[in-house]
């Protein structure tokens, strides 16, 4: 920390081919908070696999997610490590850990609960950036739309706690259309000058990322642990591994800030659009392959997978073949038509087994995902070179 007390700066091109920049020690802290909470969202779908439990599942998660997305957005642009900072990132893990406890339950009995956390992280997210506004001229501009289209999201979820269901679901999803259409609205004259740092950015959706994959690795093990040892949920839990283990690398092998840095030359803020938004159905679909692993471990080795199940292993993993794809396609990831081709395939694939797949084991089941999975990095190594065939 340099001094006791410090206005927010402006990070925007700080970074030296000496000094890259990276996530800091808070940034990273704060992460932590957001295992916690993901894990519990993650226990609701475990809970109640079906097709509410999987909706009532997103609508909760979307808000965690895009709480996260707040503060690292901000963090981009006017990170200060100072103790005003450092107490108002404190008071917002604070309110993230109460969403947390509140996520149970999240949509009955504790959906008043949930609002308030929201809401209080919100504000806290608001005051940062009347405070950049204040003290950055240049950055007054955006920091205020983004303040006051936040302001207006937050005051919907806090009235939200006080009217009866389903009126405060409906302020919910008002509050997050006004919360994620503030970036999307937000004239392009203010964003100009101002747009994220390019190597930071995806080193911090990198993170997010390896925690929601976390959970693949949790559920693994978790399967395990629950089960009689034995053959089958042995090669269950190895195969669940590999499904999760080519998830991270067809990522992490194609995504870079060449894209971002390219974006910023040019001016292009659509590409940071269609970055954070389409990383929303990766790691939700990332999160439901977790929950889908486990529960596959935890069946009965001589029964067929049940559907649910079923569609939301091969579902969850369809997901995240086409958000990879559709970054692919747009560029914001290593640009390839042929990488992009064959997510797509992989996804349409996946589909197939859901549809088709009555009857299956769980181990040929997730035997077929895996096959789909590791032919993606197989792909991936023969186009890249890193892989001949003689």
């Amino acid at each position: 920390m340099s001094s006791w007390l410090q206005p927010p700066r402006l990070r925007i091109g700080e970074e030296s081919a000496q000094e890259p920049r990276h996530a800091t020690w808070l940034e990273l802290f704060y992460d932590l908070v957001f295992v916690v909470a993901v894990s519990q969202v993650a226990h609701n779908l475990y809970e109640d696999v079906s097709i509410t439990g999987f909706f009532s599942f997103i609508f909760l998660f979307i808000p965690l997610w895009w709480a996260w997305i707040g503060t690292t957005f901000y963090a981009n642009r006017f990170d200060s490590d100072d103790i005003g900072h450092r107490l108002l990132i404190g008071l917002q893990m604070l309110a993230i850990a109460a969403l947390a406890v509140n996520v149970h339950h999240g949509l009955g009995e504790s959906s008043a609960g949930f609002a308030l956390a929201y809401a209080a992280g919100r504000v806290i997210l608001v005051i940062e950036y009347f405070r950049a506004a204040k003290y950055i001229p240049e950055a007054r501009g955006l920091a205020r739309r983004y303040g006051t289209g936040f302001a207006i999201a937050a005051t919907l979820w806090l009235l939200s706690a006080f009217v009866p269901i389903p009126w405060r679901f409906v302020l919910w999803g008002l509050g997050l259309v006004i919360d994620f259409a503030t970036p999307l609205t937000t004239p392009k004259s203010l964003q100009l000058g101002l747009l994220p740092h390019p190597e930071h950015l995806p080193e911090r959706f990198g993170l997010f990322t390896i925690i929601v994959l976390g959970e693949g690795i949790i559920a693994v093990v978790d399967g395990v642990a629950e089960q009689k040892w034995d053959i089958t949920s042995a090669m269950s839990a190895v195969l669940g591994f590999i499904v999760a283990f080519s998830l991270w690398w067809i990522y992490f092998e194609n995504v870079s800030g060449s894209a971002l840095r390219s974006a910023g030359a040019v001016g292009r803020i659509e590409i940071y659009q269609v970055w954070l938004y389409g990383h929303l159905p990766l790691v939700i679909g990332l999160s439901a392959t977790g929950v889908a692993v486990e529960h596959l471990i935890a069946s009965e080795a001589n029964n067929t997978l049940s559907t649910p199940y079923r569609w939301l292993l091969c579902g969850g993993v369809a997901m995240c073949m086409l958000s990879l794809g559709l970054l692919h396609r747009t560029g914001v990831i290593f640009r390839c038509k042929v990488r992009s081709k064959y997510r797509f395939v992989a996804a349409a694939l996946l589909i197939i087994l859901a549809i088709s797949g009555v009857g299956l084991s769980p181990l040929v089941i997730i035997a077929l995902v895996a096959v789909v999975c590791t032919t993606q990095v197989v792909q991936d190594l023969y186009q890249s070179g890193q892989l001949t065939f003689q």
